[in-house]
């Protein structure tokens, strides 16, 4: 089992930029894939970024790409996304995400495209205005 616990939300104004990170426990040396997912009100899940955890590999959602970064620490079992040039419509809960056995597109696309289930972390509120 993977514990995922998120920091860095919070508020800010549209152009200004945020950091969110992620903190793995557990079984996370199994983890093949980590990422960032989003849920604003009454909107579905939605994919933001997706990292490798071997290689650093990355995948992003073409509305954040050029303006987010996602990158990892596998020592320290921990990911980060960098937010510049927020937008107003990237007010979300953002949800941290780890998983065994995926491929970063398919995965982006759905979290249940993997071999095994994906473990969230309790999500971080970000607010652009």
């Amino acid at each position: 089992h993977v514990q995922l616990v998120e920091s860095g939300g919070g508020s800010v104004q549209a152009g200004g930029s945020l950091r969110l990170s992620c903190v793995a426990s557990g079984n996370f040396y199994r983890s093949s894939c980590m990422g960032w997912f989003r849920q604003a009100p009454e909107k579905e899940r939605e994919g933001v970024a997706v990292i490798t955890r071997i290689d650093g590999g990355t995948q992003y959602a073409d509305s954040v790409k050029g303006r987010f970064i996602i990158s990892r620490d596998k020592s320290k079992m921990t990911w980060s996304l960098r937010m510049n040039s927020l937008k107003p419509e990237d007010t979300a809960m953002y949800y941290c995400a780890a998983v065994i056995g995926c491929s970063r597109q398919p995965w982006l696309r759905d979290p249940g495209q993997a071999q095994g289930p994906t473990n969230w972390g309790q999500g971080t509120q970000v607010t652009v205005s």
